[in-house]
Parts: C-alpha cells; structure tokens; sequence
C-alpha cells in the first residue's frame, strides 16, 4: 500500500496530495490522520517552503469518513465514552494541526469534498474548485453531527445563514454554487485547477514570505477577535515587518525600479 499522503516539493511551492483513492480520500483513519498532520508539520517546518497546496489523488478531494469502519464500529457497540475520545485522539487532531500551520494553505479541490472533506477544505486559507467539484455538509444525511469541527470552520467561510442550510439539509453543491456562497474563490476547468493552484502559490510566494505568515496569522486572528485586540497585534507585528531585510530590500527595489529579491530575512 502507497504512503497515505505524498508531499511534492517544486521550489517554494510544496503540494501535499492525499493518496487514498480507494477510499475517496478518506481522512478518518488513523494513518492519513497522521500523514496529514505530518505532512503540514514538515511542510511549514520547511525553511525553503512559502505555500502548499492540498488535492487528492484520483476523482474525488475527499470524502470524509470512512463509512465502512464506521459502520463496523456501529456494529461492535463502542460506548458513547469511546467514540468520544476516538474523535478527540483521531479526526479532530487534523483541525488543530491545521490551525497551527504558518504558511498559506490552498485547496485545490478536485472532486467531491463531502463531509469532513468539505471541512478539511475550509481549514485551508484559499479554495479553489475544478468545475467537477462538489461539495456537502452531509453529516445529518446519515444521522451524525460534524465531529470535526466544522460547526466552527464552515459558517467562517460562508456565514452562519449558509452554513446552516448546508448543516441542516445536507445538500450537495456544485462548484458553481459553492462560488456563489464563497465556498471557493473561483472555478476552473478540471484539467486547469492544478496550475491555478500553482499560479496562486507562485504569487504568494513572489511576497516577502515573513509578512506572508504575519498577515496569515492577523486574518485568521481577525476572525474571532475584537477591532481593538487587531489593531494592538497589527502593531506589533508591523513593529517587527519594518525591522526585516525584506522590508528594506522592498523599498529599495521600488525606489530603483527593479524586481525585488526576498529572502526570508
């Protein structure tokens, strides 16, 4: 059996790839839960690295659970104490790890991304959908709640109106309509969504890559913190941007007329 997640790394670009088609990509057992916290973990430990981009292999991005280990953990009659920590040790590490990660993430959604698959997307900081894409918050379809934290991570993306009709229905969405709501940032042919993905990456990583990761850093906090409590970390950070070679070599760049040159410094 193939490792469950491969990382490929292309200059300061590295694209993570969950190898699981046989499974659509399932996330919820334990060695992709591990591979995709590694993988994110090396890939922003990564000096050289400035972006990842996150697909699955095959035609699907990923279809969450898998249904067939849960069925047979239905059947084994594991107590609600169990399942509980089962959750807490397994899936709901993949968020946390996530949440850490410093480096923009891109999800470059190549199929169906159902259940945890539609909230692994939103961990990520961009989406976006190849036109074959679909996308559902299906977990009320088979009489469970999203274990994963999606309750948090989709109505950040969308709204809580949104999120909640997706929550509540379970519908599926095509990718058109997940770029009406926001869901995603845009849409390409399928045979395009890989080099959207890498045009994306290549111009985050044209920036400087340290106030690349303290403006990530300032919008996810932005989410759930107060105008004030911003305004005081924007400061700070912005105190430590104009210290770095970059902010130098920037402006001198700009006053020259030529193409800056970051380092990282």
């Amino acid at each position: 059996m193939t490792r469950p997640v491969r990382i490929e790394r292309d200059g300061f670009v590295a694209t993570i790839t969950i190898d699981r088609p046989e499974t659509r990509n399932a996330i919820s057992d334990d060695d992709v839960i591990d591979g995709l916290i590694a993988a994110v973990e090396d890939v922003d430990a990564d000096p050289d690295l400035r972006v990842a981009i996150l697909t699955g292999a095959g035609s699907s991005f990923s279809s969450g659970g898998n249904l067939k280990k849960m069925l047979e953990d239905d059947m084994a009659g594991m107590p609600p104490p169990r399942t509980r920590q089962s959750y807490r040790r397994g899936i709901q590490r993949i968020p946390r790890a996530f949440e850490a990660v410093e480096i923009p993430l891109i999800a470059a959604v190549n199929g169906p991304a159902i259940g945890a698959g539609c909230d692994l997307a939103c961990m990520c900081d961009i989406r976006i959908a190849a036109e074959s894409a679909r996308f559902a918050e299906s977990f009320v379809k088979i009489g469970i709640v999203p274990g994963d934290g999606g309750a948090f991570l989709l109505q950040r993306v969308v709204g809580h109106a949104r999120a909640a009709e997706m929550a509540l229905t379970g519908d599926t969405l095509s990718a058109a309509e997940a770029l009406a709501i926001g869901l995603v940032s845009r849409v390409v042919p399928d045979g395009e969504l890989l080099a959207a993905a890498r045009g994306i990456a290549d111009r985050i990583a044209a920036n400087p890559p340290i106030a690349v990761r303290m403006t990530k850093r300032l919008l996810r906090e932005a989410r759930l913190g107060t105008l004030d409590g911003v305004l005081d970390h924007s400061a700070s950070l912005q105190a430590v941007a104009h210290t770095t070679r970059d902010h130098a070599e920037a402006v001198a760049a700009f006053a020259e007329r030529r193409a800056p040159r970051f380092t990282g410094a």
